[in-house]
């Protein structure tokens, strides 16, 4: 059984730093790209960032570039996602999400293109 277990998220003033993680078991965590999805109530889901199953290929959206960093550890079969420079419009409950297919590489939020994602942690950001 496949299993995305996300951690990292909290309270964090503007301007300061977080780094969520996502443990992953059930499956072969190296043969699947993974991302990180953002969810805010009254928005429509937005995939923050994507990484190929060997990390050479990555993926952000426009308003986290220079600021988000994705990286995963397939020996740990961990994925994570370094928040900087956070700001208000950066709150949400991120998800850690499997890719459908084994080589593919998300860049947008379509719900097909994912078999797989945790519940979720929470970043609320605020002074």
């Amino acid at each position: 059984e496949v299993e995305l277990v996300e951690s990292g998220g909290g309270l964090v003033r503007p301007g300061e730093s977080r780094r969520l993680s996502c443990t992953a078991s059930g499956f072969v965590f190296s043969d699947y790209a993974m991302a990180w999805v953002r969810e805010t109530p009254g928005k429509e889901p937005e995939l923050i960032s994507s990484i190929s199953k060997t990390s050479k290929i990555t993926y952000y959206e426009d308003s986290v570039k220079g600021r988000f960093t994705i990286s995963r550890d397939n020996a740990k079969n961990t994925l994570n996602l370094q928040l900087n420079g956070l700001t208000t419009d950066d709150m949400g409950m991120y998800y850690c999400a499997k890719a459908e297919s084994p080589g593919f590489l998300p860049t947008s939020y379509t719900p097909q293109d994912f078999s797989h994602r945790g519940q979720g942690t929470q970043v609320t950001v605020s002074s």
